[in-house]
């Protein structure tokens, strides 16, 4: 399977997709489909996660990418590929290429987190550093092919890439046949289409849900104008689907094949990141809960049973020690308390004493003394405190002021 440039913007089929299946077959593993009550219990009907986390390289990327590479012509494959990609795409480029026996070269952007760097190294692709935003990255990587002759491989513009990543869609159907809805993050949009493409042709009644963050979503303007529009300066925690112009070619089979697309914010991505690991003991990078996030945001919304595709699990650390801190807080379990208060020999200890009173469990104390803001005798500190909900915020709040205490909004 290997569409030549004048074929790019072809069509894919659902034997487009049953053929990266067969050439998939033991190269990408069969991903796991796990329940999850308390999803389904908010749902009102069962909800499954496909784990496209536990996919080698730990995203759904390798599919496309293997697809894609293993159809090249034996004068491509010597000339070697190119890709660009902040991390998903990089990993599942690297390591097709080193199964396939062909030389591949990633540009990375500088900031990219360290982790994904090393791992694309380790699965056997140069790895070249440049521009600091993937926009900067991708017009490197395709000088670079133009230079040189190496072949550019899109992450998600090309009818190969779009059939990989659909065998995703065959495998949510062998093993949850009843499935209703499927819930899946977009970025470019190859992995809905391919799964679209998938679905729709064998089981027209399933309804298939696509997520965008709402600070990168570009597919309801463009769906609105009827042809692909870019967005200026797409923000998002959610780097997995940050893309700022949907594909030519996933973009047609989106519009025709895909139910709804709808957002969510960075909150509720950082309440699906935290539920995915305390609930599901799942490690979720943001752009593979963004579905988690839609369910969470609008449980009514989804006719069951529900399969949310778990798209990746790559999460820099770093990241995920912020995201897992901002998802307490949304949840009300992490409070962040300034106040003032006399500056005199135990009334730190006297303040704490009061928190233990509430079982609130301080975490760090910041104590300020000197500051032009501050009275002669004043003191100010910062608390961070882990709470148990709302109402439990609420309380600790009360708790202070009526201990005599100046809380500072």
């Amino acid at each position: 399977m290997s569409y030549r440039a004048a074929d790019s913007l072809r069509s894919v089929t659902l034997d487009d997709v049953r053929g990266a299946q067969k050439m998939l077959s033991g190269v990408a593993r069969t991903t796991a489909m796990e329940g999850s009550r308390h999803l389904s219990q908010l749902v009102g009907a069962p909800v499954h996660f496909k784990c496209e986390n536990l996919q080698r390289t730990g995203s759904f990327k390798l599919r496309g990418a293997y697809v894609r590479i293993a159809g090249l012509l034996p004068e491509e494959r010597a000339a070697g590929v190119v890709a660009a990609s902040a991390g998903n795409h990089a990993q599942g480029v690297a390591l097709a290429s080193t199964v396939r026996g062909v030389r591949s070269t990633v540009f990375m952007p500088q900031g990219a987190p360290l982790p994904k760097i090393s791992a694309t190294r380790e699965y056997g692709a140069e790895v070249r550093l440049h521009g600091q935003v993937v926009d900067e990255t991708l017009a490197a990587a395709q000088e670079y092919a133009a230079e040189t002759g190496a072949v550019f491989i899109h992450p998600f513009d090309h009818p190969d890439i779009i059939a990989g990543q659909g065998t995703v869609g065959l495998e949510i159907l062998e093993q949850c046949p009843e499935v209703r809805t499927i819930v899946v993050g977009i970025g470019g949009g190859g992995l809905a289409a391919g799964i679209a493409v998938a679905v729709k042709a064998l089981r027209p009644d399933v309804r298939i849900v696509g997520v965008q963050a709402a600070g990168a979503a570009a597919y309801p303007p463009s769906l609105a104008a009827g042809r692909p529009v870019s967005i200026r300066t797409p923000a998002t925690m959610a780097d997995g689907i940050k893309v700022g112009r949907p594909g030519d070619v996933p973009f047609s089979i989106v519009g025709d094949l895909v139910d709804e697309v709808r957002t969510v914010t960075e909150d509720e991505l950082a309440a699906a990141l935290l539920l995915c690991l305390e609930r599901a003991k799942l490690v979720v990078e943001p752009a593979g809960a963004s579905p988690v996030a839609a369910l969470l945001s609008a449980p009514g919304a989804f006719e069951g049973p529900v399969v949310a595709v778990l798209s990746g699990g790559n999460v820099d650390p770093v990241l995920m020690e912020r995201v897992l801190r901002h998802g307490m807080a949304a949840q009300g379990r992490y409070l962040a308390v300034r106040l003032r208060l006399t500056d005199r020999p135990g009334a730190l200890a006297a303040l704490l004493g009061a928190l233990s009173v509430v079982d609130a469990n301080v975490l760090d104390v910041s104590h300020l003394r000197t500051d032009p803001r501050l009275g002669l005798t004043e003191a100010e500190v910062e608390l961070h405190l882990e709470t148990k909900g709302p109402e439990h915020c609420a309380e600790v709040g009360r708790a202070l002021r009526e201990a005599g205490y100046t809380v500072i909004d």
